[in-house]
């Protein structure tokens, strides 16, 4: 996906809460070192890592295709890949109210590690805080790691 294509999708999954993202910031962040793109129709999921460490940074679905499966493969897709590449853990930050992110981040075995009060400004309501979530990748071959996530 080009960062235009990956622009216009974040857009219409994001109108406030985070807001979208431009072409240049994507062009920008997958031209570092460390930034992780994985694709699917309808869908991405980016990360960045760095050592044992990564971050999913967004995801986005297609709006008429969520609930079907797609976030959730594109999340395990990536996992499997940073763990690949010697990542051992992953966080995230998520808005405490977008409900289905948190069970989808839940079921993949996500636990909350801290708070971010405030974090996410929105244009015509009060800020919502942000949700630290983590998930141990293990080690290659251990059982709790993303490929018996499957």
């Amino acid at each position: 996906m080009t960062p235009e294509a990956l622009a216009a999708l974040h857009a219409r999954c994001f109108d406030d809460t985070p807001a979208p993202w431009s072409a240049r910031a994507f062009s920008l962040l997958l031209a570092l070192p460390g930034a992780r793109l994985v694709t699917r129709p309808g869908g991405f999921a980016i990360a960045q890592i760095a050592g044992p460490e990564s971050e999913l940074l967004t995801i986005a679905v297609e709006p008429g295709e969520r609930r079907r499966g797609h976030g959730r493969d594109l999340l395990v897709s990536l996992m499997t890949s940073l763990e690949t590449e010697g990542a051992r853990e992953i966080f995230l930050e998520v808005a405490e109210t977008n409900l289905p992110a948190r069970a989808l981040y839940a079921a993949l075995g996500f636990t909350e590690r801290g708070r971010r009060p405030r974090y996410y400004r929105r244009r015509e309501a009060p800020p919502i805080d942000a949700l630290v979530l983590a998930k141990d990748l293990g080690e290659p071959g251990d059982a709790r790691g993303t490929a018996s996530q499957k």
